[in-house]
């Protein structure tokens, strides 16, 4: 089970006993952030997008939204999101708890300008009920990303 890695992958850290889960979904922005009663905008929404021949996440705030325009100019490609499969064989995560921690081998994080405004954010953890609240600093040492960058807009 995909929480199951998330929760081995935090031991490394010694915060696995940070991550929440919940009786009703968070497989939404809307539900998570109903589920954690906070602004949907908090809600570190991870995007899987297929660049070449490997997955690219994008974490964003949950009100931000992909725009086309800047995602081409950054990875030079039109922005292509991965099917509910692909998300599962290439990233290692469903739909509905895809995260940045524990994921597979060659998937390339990036962190999105849109959640520079706040000083926490929660991310799922591997699972369609589950969150973890993380600063910025911190979403920035697990996460392994690459960098930051800035493809969203309406936020």
């Amino acid at each position: 089970m995909s929480i199951e890695r998330v929760k081995e992958y935090f031991q490394s850290y010694g915060i696995e006993n940070r991550i929440q889960e919940f009786e009703v979904s968070s497989a939404t922005v809307e539900l998570a952030a109903a589920a954690l009663s906070c602004d949907p905008a908090r809600i570190a929404k991870t995007l899987s997008f297929l660049v070449e021949d490997h997955a690219v996440l994008i974490v964003a705030a949950g009100d931000a939204k992909v725009d086309n325009a800047k995602y081409k100019a950054r990875f030079h490609t039109k922005a292509k999101m991965l099917s509910p499969e692909q998300v599962v064989e290439l990233v290692g995560h469903a739909v509905g708890g895809v995260c940045p921690f524990g994921v597979k081998e060659g998937v390339e994080v990036y962190l999105d300008m849109s959640m520079k405004r706040f000083e926490t954010m929660f991310p799922a953890c591997g699972s369609s009920n589950s969150a973890i609240e993380l600063t910025i600093p911190e979403l920035e040492e697990y996460s392994g990303y690459l960098e930051w960058v800035d493809v969203c807009k309406g936020y």
